[in-house]
């Protein structure tokens, strides 16, 4: 009997936690109204514009060409340019070369003897520069009888 009483309150038990037991509902609503004023500064502080210069390169080591370039800058404006120079003395040394190669060897002299300085240790070492197809004493001639032919001497751009 004992039994039948704790199977019967074991029923009644959840039978009793069916019956009372209720869900819990909950509703909510929330309102919410912000009012915000704000006042701030921003400084961007950023460097200035930079001009910057053009690289001139020659790949060919071969050419008689120097490449200058510069650029300048201020808060307004900035420029920049570039440009080649051709270096005469470098493109008479290739001259000279090139006909004394080939044989010629009179006119690389000749070539070379634009120069005034080659021209004046030419005429130092006793072998005149050639003139009119002469050589030697017959050049020397030619030269002395008329100096305004001499090569003058190149002033240069420093």
């Amino acid at each position: 009997m004992f039994s039948k009483k704790i199977v019967a309150s074991v029923f009644v038990m959840m039978f009793a936690s069916n019956i009372f037991a209720q869900p819990i509902v909950t509703d909510s609503t929330t309102r919410s109204t912000t009012d915000s004023t704000s006042n701030s500064t921003t400084t961007v502080k950023s460097p200035p514009p930079t001009a910057v210069a053009p690289n001139i390169t020659s790949i060919n080591n071969d050419l008689c060409a120097v490449g200058v370039s510069g650029a300048a800058q201020t808060q307004i404006l900035g420029i920049a340019i570039g440009s080649t120079f051709v270096d005469k003395n470098c493109e008479r040394l290739k001259l000279s070369k090139t006909l004394y190669d080939m044989g010629m060897k009179v006119a690389a002299v000749s070539t070379l003897c634009q120069d005034e300085r080659v021209f004046t240790a030419m005429m130092n070492a006793g072998t005149p520069c050639p003139v009119d197809g002469k050589i030697g004493n017959e050049a020397k001639v030619i030269w002395e009888a008329d100096p305004e032919r001499k090569p003058q001497k190149v002033k240069s751009k420093d």
